[in-house]
């Protein structure tokens, strides 16, 4: 049970760090989303480096290191949780950069379903009725926003399911948080280097000096809630994870309300109420199965 404490605030931490970056990716107008995904790998492999060094843990990381290079299926997997993440991060930077945060906040709404999907038919865990009546309230607001834009919403679904297959990989890997995140950022690093260095408008670090600042810290931004998303996963089930995670859209839909000032409609209020209930019906589940355990437990 404490464990599951643990990977419950960690989770809340990470995904309520999740719900304010977009504030941080509005404060960089003048630099291209795809300039921006590159500069977040390369600096966020500078920063784990850097907190492997401050932390003392190169000799744990050397050694997990190559029992991963020696497991090919441990190494494939984060290979393909590389690529997942980036994939993620670049559709979530390109729809805010475009003004369409509400739309970006959608897919973390989908990823919750997507979640419980993968949970209940990968990882076999078990929904209980309260979880099968959030679902079926959170689908329900899901749908009508969907039908609401007319539109079916790709960027929404590519962030719903990239970032859901992510956790589903680092849920079963065995290696720890700062190791993963370390190998994820180095096998996209070649990549984004000769972009930036070869193929990028701008150079690389050309720009002036607060934005370069802005740069750098996107690798804090980025490897932090990442490490905590990390250490929650391998403590708490993949279906509460899940549900945790709707923290992060509620905030990106908040400012995009009342910080971008995008439009907002009575009938996208009544869809995200739908959602909103799902929340409340999924705690008060988790909070009285708490306390039967706990009374049965004495």
């Amino acid at each position: 049970m404490e464990e599951q404490r643990k990977g419950i605030i960690f989770g809340f931490i990470a995904y309520i760090f999740w719900g304010v970056i977009p504030l941080y990716w509005k404060l960089l107008p003048t630099v291209d989303p795809l300039d921006i995904l590159c500069y977040r790998v390369v600096w966020s492999f500078l920063f784990m480096i850097i907190y492997i060094l401050v932390t003392k843990k190169g000799t744990a990381f050397f050694s997990e290191a190559k029992s991963v290079y020696r497991d090919k299926k441990k190494l494939i997997a984060i290979i393909c949780a590389s690529f997942l993440i980036s994939i993620n991060w670049f559709t979530f930077i390109y729809t805010v950069s475009q003004g369409h945060v509400t739309e970006a906040s959608l897919g973390y709404y989908m990823n919750p379903l997507v979640n419980v999907l993968l949970a209940t038919i990968v990882l076999k865990e078990k929904l209980s009725r309260f979880g099968m009546i959030a679902c079926g309230l959170a689908l329900t607001g899901v749908l009508l926003l969907t039908f609401q834009t007319g539109v079916i919403p790709v960027a929404s679904l590519i962030m719903a399911f990239s970032f859901s297959l992510y956790g589903l990989i680092k849920k079963g890997i065995s290696v720890s948080s700062y190791t993963s995140l370390t190998i994820e950022t180095f096998v996209i690093l070649p990549v984004a280097l000769i972009y930036l260095l070869g193929f990028s408008k701008h150079g690389f670090m050309t720009y002036e000096v607060s934005t370069n600042l802005l740069l750098m810290g996107a690798g804090i931004v980025t490897a932090i809630p990442l490490l905590l998303f990390s250490e929650a996963a391998k403590r708490i089930s993949y279906i509460i994870l899940g549900f945790i995670q709707y923290i992060n859209p509620t905030i990106m839909l908040l400012f995009a309300i009342f910080i971008f000032h995008e439009p907002y409609t009575s009938e996208q209020f009544i869809a995200f109420g739908f959602i909103w209930l799902a929340i409340a019906v999924f705690t008060y589940g988790n909070f009285y199965m708490y306390r039967k355990e706990k009374r049965f437990s004495k």
